[in-house]
């Protein structure tokens, strides 16, 4: 049985979610939690290994079908490595993108099949599911201006529109679990808006 709080980040490239979930294990770790801090892709050696792949700009032309299963895999390491023995012991686990984003990104984001990617990750995941997202909301050309330009980066301005509005929709069908939050203002400004639900939630 998992004792823990599992909480996701989600939101397009650039948005502030590394930022904000740093600033919430702060404050969790304050308030005298245990917390564990991780990401996807990138979470495990394993992950690491296919955040490499995955982010590649070199990399063009990566099917439809080997994309999806990468983040899949990514995912499935990442659950039994990190997520799952952390939530057993009870701790509150905040990692930076998870199942939301292969639906907003391959699915909304590139048309691919919606119903088949979760078909997919609900393997990978094995029943983990968050029991609350917080989605950093902001418009794709402020977001983008701030980030790197890897692979998935590079994608057109009208991809991102796209990918904002799939996670407007997940928040739209899943309202209970996904808040989608300005990242509009400071940084703290931005975390108050996170904290006031997390407090409702966690306390």
């Amino acid at each position: 049985m998992l004792k823990g709080h599992f909480i996701t980040f989600e939101g397009i490239d650039g948005v502030g979610k590394t930022t904000q979930s740093q600033q919430l294990v702060q404050s969790l770790e304050d308030a005298g939690h245990s917390v564990v801090c991780t990401r996807e892709p990138g979470g495990t050696r394993l992950g690491q290994l296919i955040r490499g792949l995955l982010l590649d700009s070199q990399l063009t032309d990566i099917s439809q079908q080997a994309e999806i299963l990468l983040y899949a895999a990514d995912r499935a390491q990442h659950v039994q490595e990190v997520l799952k023995p952390n939530l057993e012991a009870g701790k509150i686990v905040i990692s930076d993108r998870y199942l939301d984003s292969s639906i907003a990104y391959q699915g909304y984001g590139l048309g691919w099949d919606i119903e088949r990617i979760r078909e997919i990750n609900r393997w990978a995941i094995a029943g983990i599911y968050p029991g609350i997202t917080i989605c950093l909301d902001q418009e794709p050309r402020i977001a983008l201006s701030k980030t790197g330009g890897d692979r998935i980066e590079s994608r057109a301005i009208d991809y991102y529109q796209r990918v904002r509005s799939g996670y407007c929709q997940i928040a739209k069908n899943e309202p209970d679990r996904f808040h989608l939050v300005s990242a509009e203002g400071t940084i703290d400004e931005v975390f108050q808006r996170i904290w006031q639900i997390i407090k409702g939630r966690i306390f």
